[in-house]
């Protein structure tokens, strides 16, 4: 009776927005009651053109004035005085989503647990009971399912507590004798603990994978930080390096104006005073025309001859046909090797800015990526004939070579490979290229110069086995990098496709395995002196290897 009045209580007094038992009730004049707060903020709501009313919808023109219902809350203060509680709110009731309490009469609330000894859920105030009294001590609780009838078997309407193995199912005691008679059962909690034995053996290498993850992750996090890092004191030292080099040109630059402008004073310098002279002797050979004009001027003959031994001499001349205007060129030679040495600079700054931009696009951390990214470099390989061993026979136009126990009839040639299972292509290589070897066995894939030995079964002639060749060995199970005869193991996913990247100006070597993804397996920075061959080894009987065509 008293929940019946709860819920009385519940549904007739409370707020239809915020599903709260009313405070300071206020009817509006379609007869609906509402928190003042609720229904003022709700008209306040700026998107709602005109105030009406949550439930019925209706409108009101002009707002109605808000006045709190002195009858309708005394009703409920006098009924929170009486004890009754307000009963639970909506979100404690079970939804369509919820598990409900098997034991609620009326609006069920949602169930806390479920029983799977009594195959029932209940409520927080339901299962008490499990809690309280020691009949239920031995009952196991779960959190709340809806799937509890699936442990009574439909056949016999028993509680499913065995495991047929053979059929890999849950049974009641019955089907055991039944239909599952003769086949391999054991009791479900067994069954559970051989399961949960295995899964923790499961979840212990899944933690394992998360920790061996985990570093990994660390590692390229670190890797993240180096290369940071060695970004940032690259970009430092380049701005410090290019700094020092504007300060040398600006340097250069006031060397030239200060050596031009000390030269300008000093020519200038020289043809003012030679100016000067001349000046000097016009003005001299002014006065002197003017005595010989006024002698001359003379009309006693007497006088004249008297004065005339008294004339200055002609001082000599400065003045000589050497000096000529003509057109020179003064500075402009300055100008044009200034010009010459702008040009030189922006020839060098041109090559080494080619190396300094390739330098910085070979500074990756490739650990996987996509094959296209070297498929605009690739190149077609073939192989020379002259430099094929007699036990390897070359096969589709000369881009395949296999292992043959019945030597093959070549002529005889300088360049062949008499003693080592090699062969070099005919393509030689210096820029940018890639290619892909596909094997079958093992190979060794390799780049060398011209110059390796070539009759001898020393490691003079081998693949990596001297100075002048870079060879990957391929084997079924690992693989292993050879230079200078120094051997080193090499990690990666194993492919019978071996993918070859080769930067001849940067001095870059890289090997991939490939297959939808290239991961790098090894990388070579060194100085190529001279240009480079591809080649490829084969040692054992019926192995091969075949340049692939590249799209």
């Amino acid at each position: 009776m008293a929940q019946k009045g709860a819920q009385l209580y519940q549904e007739t007094f409370s707020c239809s927005i915020c599903l709260e038992v009313l405070k300071d009730p206020v009817t509006i004049p379609c007869g609906h009651s509402y928190c003042m707060n609720c229904i003022k903020n709700f008209w306040d709501d700026g998107e709602k053109k005109l105030p009406s009313c949550p439930q019925c919808r209706e409108t009101f023109i002009p707002r109605p004035v808000l006045v709190k219902s002195t009858m309708l809350a005394a009703v409920v203060e006098q009924l929170k005085k009486t004890g009754l509680q307000a009963a639970p709110a909506d979100h404690c009731y079970a939804g369509p989503e919820d598990v409900a309490c098997d034991f609620c009469s009326g609006r069920k609330l949602k169930a806390i647990k479920s029983c799977l000894v009594c195959l029932a859920s209940y409520c927080e105030k339901h299962i008490q009971p499990h809690h309280d009294s020691s009949t239920f001590k031995k009952h196991k609780l779960m959190d709340p399912s809806k799937n509890l009838q699936d442990n009574i078997c439909p056949r016999h309407d028993e509680v499913r507590k065995m495991f047929c193995r053979t059929d890999q199912k849950c049974i009641c005691y019955l089907c055991s004798v039944d239909e599952h008679k003769g086949h391999d059962t054991v009791s479900a909690a067994a069954e559970r603990t051989e399961r949960q034995r295995e899964m923790e053996v499961s979840r212990q290498q899944i933690q394992q994978e998360i920790q061996d993850r985990e570093k990994d992750v660390k590692l390229l996090q670190q890797e993240v930080e180096a290369i940071n890092q060695s970004a940032d004191k690259t970009v430092e030292d380049s701005e410090e390096i290019f700094t020092e080099l504007i300060s040398l040109l600006q340097k250069r630059s006031s060397d030239v104006k200060q050596q031009i402008r000390s030269q300008q004073k000093t020519e200038v310098s020289r043809v003012r005073e030679l100016e000067e002279k001349l000046q000097q002797e016009i003005t001299d050979l002014k006065r002197r025309d003017a005595e010989m004009k006024q002698l001359t001027d003379t009309e006693d003959h007497n006088q004249f001859l008297h004065n005339y031994p008294s004339l200055s001499p002609l001082s000599e001349s400065t003045h000589s046909s050497g000096i000529s205007i003509r057109p020179l060129r003064y500075f402009e030679d300055v100008t044009a090797a200034v010009s010459e040495v702008r040009g030189q600079l922006q020839d060098i700054l041109r090559d080494t800015w080619t190396n300094i931009s390739l330098t910085i696009t070979d500074v990756d951390v490739l650990l996987s990526e996509p094959k296209n990214r070297f498929l605009k470099y690739s190149c077609e390989i073939t192989l020379d004939l002259n430099t094929v061993n007699t036990q390897l026979l070359l096969s589709e136009e000369n881009r395949k070579v296999t292992f043959m126990e019945k030597r093959q009839s070549y002529s005889d040639h300088p360049d062949r490979f008499t003693e080592r299972r090699q062969v070099l292509s005919r393509e030689s290589l210096t820029g940018r290229h890639y290619w892909e070897v596909e094997k079958k066995g093992e190979a060794l894939v390799a780049v060398s110069y011209k110059n390796i030995g070539r009759s001898w079964g020393g490691e003079e002639s081998a693949f990596g086995g001297n100075d002048k060749s870079w060879s990957l060995h391929c084997s079924s199970d690992r693989y292993g990098f050879w230079y200078n005869s120094i051997k080193t193991s090499v990690s990666g996913p194993q492919s019978s496709r071996i993918g070859v990247f080769l930067d001849h100006r940067a001095g870059v070597l890289s090997f991939y395995s490939v297959s939808e993804t290239m991961t790098l397996l090894h990388r070579v920075q060194t100085t190529f002196t001279q240009p480079l061959y591809a080649g490829v080894g084969i040692y054992s009987p019926g192995h091969s290897a075949e340049f692939c065509k590249l799209k």
